[in-house]
């Protein structure tokens, strides 16, 4: 299928406007052809409050969630009730696409802030691999990233000290909503709670409120009302031993191999 060459301009409005298509530019340049098809596969939309599940473990697969507002998170709960949050997914993530061809949810989609998802029907994300090969890779791409996050939380958990891992994930998110255009600065939304923390980090709530504590009196955030602001973004980044390399935000003028 031919793609039609429209001007750069039309090209960035879309692109502002859709957060999935904001997403993916960080990896290709979408045609207006393939940012039309994006647009027409995600009218489905549901909002749900804070605390609602998007989808629970167990529930029939089908099509593939995206987050279009609002904050949410993977996560698994144990028998006892323990709980222990696999990411967080930021608007113009796809909740579910490494699994949407599986039967069922191996594990939750839960929102943590007042969140609009557009469901995308499976036939669309089937037809996207059958008429559009960029598209394709680039849906691949938030695949391959979504593994690299893991990988990268896998380390936080297991290696890094409470002060490092909390340091790492206040990095993360600033360069993952950065990259979509949904930061001030360097002040972010964190629409989560220090038992919220806990759950992500593994920590107890005394020991993620005394970190806290003692990042901001090391003078490298605040965090209040839901708002994270970064204080020096260098400190904050060589505490964490972060980089943004497994992020993979490449110049998307850098040819694909």
């Amino acid at each position: 299928m031919n793609e039609r060459s429209e001007p750069a301009v039309g090209l960035k409005a879309k692109t502002l406007r859709h957060p999935l298509i904001r997403k993916l530019s960080n990896f290709t340049v979408l045609s207006l052809e393939e940012c039309d098809a994006i647009e027409s596969a995600t009218t489905k939309i549901a909002e749900f409050a804070a605390g609602d599940d998007v989808i629970q473990r167990g529930d029939r697969t089908g099509g593939v969630n995206l987050l279009l507002e609002g904050f949410a998170c993977r996560y698994k709960i144990l028998e006892d009730g323990r709980r222990q949050i696999l990411a967080y997914l930021v608007p113009g993530d796809l909740c579910d696409l490494h699994v949407f061809l599986l039967r069922r949810m191996d594990h939750s989609i839960g929102a943590l802030s007042r969140s609009k998802v557009a469901t995308i029907p499976q036939s669309a994300i089937l037809g996207f691999t059958n008429s559009y090969p960029n598209l394709t890779r680039a849906l691949w791409w938030t695949t391959l990233l979504d593994e690299a996050i893991t990988r990268e939380w896998v380390v936080n958990i297991g290696q890094r000290t409470a002060y490092e891992r909390m340091a790492h994930l206040f990095c993360e998110l600033f360069h993952r909503l950065h990259a979509i255009g949904e930061t001030a600065g360097k002040s972010y939304p964190l629409p989560v709670t220090q038992a919220t923390l806990g759950d992500t980090l593994g920590l107890s709530n005394v020991h993620i409120n005394r970190t806290l504590q003692d990042l901001r009196r090391d003078g490298l955030i605040s965090f209040n009302n839901g708002t994270v602001t970064i204080k020096n973004l260098a400190k904050l980044e060589a505490a964490a031993f972060f980089s943004p390399d497994y992020l993979h935000l490449l110049d998307v003028t850098e040819p694909f191999a």
